[in-house]
């Protein structure tokens, strides 16, 4: 997962449920130093929250993703990711940055 270009990113999660898997595997995909470079915020919730599982993503441009883990696996989020931070990559290659 390319995360140089993420700004931001929260979720919001129950541990003990399926979709919590999804978000807990993408917050460990991140490096180890990304708490210097971009904003993390989770929230873990109770075993008896009725509340969705949510992940949202903000790029450097500006651009904010939010992902429904209940229905999406982490691989499709990765690719969601990996698209738009190639995009980024491709326009800042070709500014000369």
């Amino acid at each position: 997962m390319i995360t140089r270009f993420l700004a931001e990113v929260s979720t919001v999660f129950n541990p003990f449920r399926k979709p919590g898997r999804t978000c807990r595997v993408v917050l460990a995909h991140l490096p180890a130093n990304a708490r210097q470079s971009m904003k993390i915020n989770t929230k873990v919730l109770t075993k008896d929250s009725k509340e969705p599982s949510m992940l949202k993503l903000k790029f450097k441009d500006g651009k904010e993703m939010q992902l429904d883990t209940e229905k999406l696996s982490v691989k499709d989020i990765m690719e969601e990711v990996d698209r738009h931070s190639r995009l980024l990559k491709r326009q800042a290659d070709l500014s000369g940055n």
